[in-house]
């Protein structure tokens, strides 16, 4: 996997994934910044959120689920008054929306993600980082 950060001045910056994508990173005002782009540990963020929900909604569908949608809400808290300010706490809530979804199915598919599949949240719990996730079921019949 590779990645190339381009610098734009101040504290903005373009990042270009390996796979050709890009988006632009930004620092607050109070930092130089001039908000025209995410956050780096936003996307630090996102990006777990993201390894989840792949995980969840493959999983669901291997496993014949009629997934409709999957949300992922997610919640970090930082270390205060702290250098570097690393995540303390992370919590994930997954909306799951199908057809006569399962609740067990849906239990199963966060649980593996949590604890065997997602490179992101469990590199960010071997670090420290307490994570902790829930669901909910919503049927779209």
């Amino acid at each position: 996997m590779k990645a190339e950060i381009r610098w734009q001045g101040e504290v903005c910056f373009e990042a270009e994934s390996g796979s050709g994508h890009k988006i632009l990173a930004d620092g607050p005002p109070d930092h130089g910044g001039q908000n025209r782009g995410m956050r780096p540990m936003e996307m630090v963020l996102m990006g777990v959120g993201s390894c989840a929900s792949f995980d969840v909604v493959h999983i669901l569908k291997k496993s014949r689920q009629d997934v409709t949608d999957c949300v992922c809400q997610m919640n970090a808290e930082r270390a205060e008054d702290e250098v570097p300010a690393v995540f303390t706490r992370i919590h994930m809530h997954f909306v799951v929306t199908g057809r006569n979804l399962k609740e067990n199915q849906v239990k199963r598919a966060v649980e593996l993600s949590a604890e065997k599949y997602c490179s992101g949240s469990i590199m960010l719990a071997r670090g420290g980082v307490a994570i902790e996730h829930s669901y909910e079921v919503v049927d779209a019949s």
